[in-house]
């Protein structure tokens, strides 16, 4: 074993797994949103295929990592017995609105930065501001009274919200059985549904970034799981997700006391390096700046949007999207759902100029 505290050894290897996936989603244009904006603008399905790949790739690799006892998922933040709906829903739509204001989401404002976006600095430091107010400020008393509202598991007889556990509890089945059914058929199903489509295999930048950042989700789990499971000092079992991180990589880049380079944080200033490098290497880095006043207040909004509703989520398009989804966490599609909701209403508000006509064309569209 290595002398090395093991809050280093997860750090350093959060960084490199995080300059990979800054370099991949730099390269491939892995982007929630943009996914969303293809779809809703051009039918075109590539981008989200791509997301549902690594999707389905981080359920089965995450799930083989738990079925095989090297990492021990249940003890991750979105296994808890305490379900949080409310916050999943309200959360959700928050920052699925906030992100196209902003202009993606917090994963694409690191890799923006990395590529030189001066804009996406700003939405940065609001996002962090707002992340950790409603942690651990002001708003985090609205965030208390929210959690009021969720519904605790326990009360059921289950000891996690992880949907194998219910269906375990509902039909009898082995815990083990019943992680594995459902690995196979969301997993195992959701890559023959991007998989079959002719023109997504065509792509082959969708198709690799959509393996590979699904790959760097599993690995992120292993980085934690396995070089973190320290006995006496055991890191968080976590993956990637980007919102809380932010904000404490404010929080660490202001004041080193209290603040420490987690997983989380260390992933924040890996994307940015790899994104970075990819431009450079490219010649695709450039810098950008607001268009106007407009421009910049709208920015500002998404971003403390994205900030507070990421946290009432816990988590954003990856960190419940893609990292809570391959936990199989009851909360994670909730969460998923109302982000995608409420990015096509943000972007259906940029089209028609107000909230209910946007609405009114995202609930006539059907």
């Amino acid at each position: 074993m290595s002398d090395l505290p093991v809050t280093t050894i997860v750090g350093a290897g959060a960084f490199v797994a995080g300059t990979l996936f800054g370099w991949t989603a730099q390269k491939t244009n892995f982007c929630t949103m943009g996914a969303v904006s293809d779809i809703v603008f051009m039918g075109d399905w590539r981008r989200f295929r791509a997301w549902m790949l690594a999707l389905a790739v981080a359920v089965l690799g995450t799930q083989l990592l738990a079925l095989s006892g090297l990492v021990a998922i249940g003890k991750s933040i979105y296994l808890t017995p305490n379900l949080g709906w409310a916050g999943a829903i309200l959360g959700g739509l928050m920052f699925g609105f906030g992100m196209t204001m902003a202009g993606g989401c917090g994963n694409k404002t690191l890799v923006r930065i990395g590529g030189g976006n001066l804009k996406s600095v700003v939405v940065f430091l609001v996002l962090g501001f707002f992340s950790y107010m409603t942690l651990r400020g002001l708003i985090a008393l609205a965030r208390v009274e929210l959690e009021l509202l969720n519904l605790n598991l326990t009360s059921l007889g289950l000891a996690s919200q992880g949907l194998p556990d219910i269906l375990a509890k509902l039909s009898g089945m082995a815990p083990a059985t019943a992680r594995a059914a459902l690995t196979g058929v969301i997993g195992g199903g959701l890559m023959v549904w991007c998989l079959r489509d002719a023109e997504f295999r065509a792509s082959p930048r969708d198709v690799l970034g959509g393996l590979v950042i699904g790959l760097l989700v599993v690995a992120g789990w292993a980085v934690s799981g396995i070089l973190g499971a320290d006995e006496f000092d055991p890191a968080p079992v976590t993956s990637f997700t980007f919102v809380a991180p932010i904000g404490g990589a404010m929080q660490y880049l202001m004041s080193f006391t209290g603040a420490t380079i987690d997983f989380g944080v260390a992933a924040v200033g890996g994307v940015i390096l790899g994104s970075f490098l990819a431009a450079k290497a490219s010649g695709s880095f450039q810098l950008e700046s607001f268009t106007g006043a407009d421009d910049m207040l709208r920015h500002m909004m998404g971003a403390a949007l994205m900030g507070t509703g990421g946290v009432l989520a816990m988590g954003c398009t990856v960190g419940q999207g893609i990292t809570g989804m391959s936990t199989l966490a009851l909360s994670a599609p909730i969460a998923l759902g109302s982000i995608l909701f409420g990015g096509v209403v943000g972007m259906k508000y940029l089209e028609e100029g107000s909230l209910s006509a946007a609405l009114k064309a995202v609930f006539a569209r059907g």
